[in-house]
């Protein structure tokens, strides 16, 4: 498959809400493994406005950023939050660089690895309603069209929360995004159980949900709920490499 068609495969999915199985958590899970795959960053974590208006992580494509995204939300300071604030990109500020601008989510982040950070606003006409995190374990910056099609990854993800079913109205958007951080909770709450009765780590459980979720044509939610439940059993020899399948 050529970069081309992948990446047409990609904006397709982004933008396809109008089906009665559209759920804002898997479109938001999707655009973090597709800015990994695309980009050739190594992590990359989502933050939503809540509906008072404060930054909520919603979803990671490692249990690495995820610790990092929400000590970012602890100390509130970070990239994520100033393109969320600013409705600007924040692009490629090396560890060194950050530890002026962020010393104290510089002193964690470089104890986890990364290199580079950058992070671009989810936003559409003014409308910002959360940003994207994207970490890099080495010091390769991203170039003018990877930062390109990073915000369009961004944008096209952002229209189709807005207009999901031509829902556009404040009140339900706001619901919209609510529901999605909820379920982020209970994602974490099945890899969590995952993780522990599988010994596994908790990025290879989150790896399995979300492999079987798409496999069966599933929303993440659901089969989150059966492994809660107890009527969903997933075990690493039913693990496949991940792919970013429609």
């Amino acid at each position: 498959m050529t970069r081309e068609t992948r990446l047409a495969e990609v904006f397709i999915t982004l933008a396809d809400t109008l089906t009665d199985t559209f759920d804002a958590t898997d479109l938001l899970h999707y655009l973090a493994d597709a800015c990994v795959e695309l980009l050739g960053i190594d992590a990359a974590g989502i933050m939503l406005s809540d509906l008072r208006g404060g930054l909520k992580l919603a979803a990671s494509s490692s249990e690495k950023i995820r610790n990092l995204e929400l000590f970012e939300l602890q100390i509130n300071e970070g990239p994520c939050l100033d393109s969320f604030h600013t409705g600007q990109p924040v692009l490629n500020v090396t560890i060194g660089e950050a530890r002026e601008k962020w010393p104290q989510f510089e002193a964690v982040a470089a104890a986890s690895g990364v290199k580079a950070t950058h992070a671009l606003p989810l936003r559409h006409r003014g409308n910002i309603i959360g940003a994207i995190n994207l970490c890099s374990e080495h010091t390769t910056l991203l170039t003018e069209p990877d930062i390109a099609l990073g915000q369009a990854l961004a944008d096209m993800a952002t229209i189709s929360l807005l207009q999901n079913r031509g829902n556009t109205e404040q009140a339900v958007l706001a619901d919209q995004l609510q529901a999605a951080l909820n379920n982020r909770v209970l994602i974490e709450q099945a890899k969590g159980i995952l993780a522990e009765h599988a010994k596994i780590t908790p990025d290879t459980a989150f790896d399995l949900i979300r492999d079987h979720a798409r496999t069966n044509h599933n929303r993440l939610l659901h089969d989150a709920e059966n492994i809660i439940n107890g009527t969903l059993h997933l075990h690493p020899t039913t693990h496949h490499p991940k792919t970013l399948n429609p």
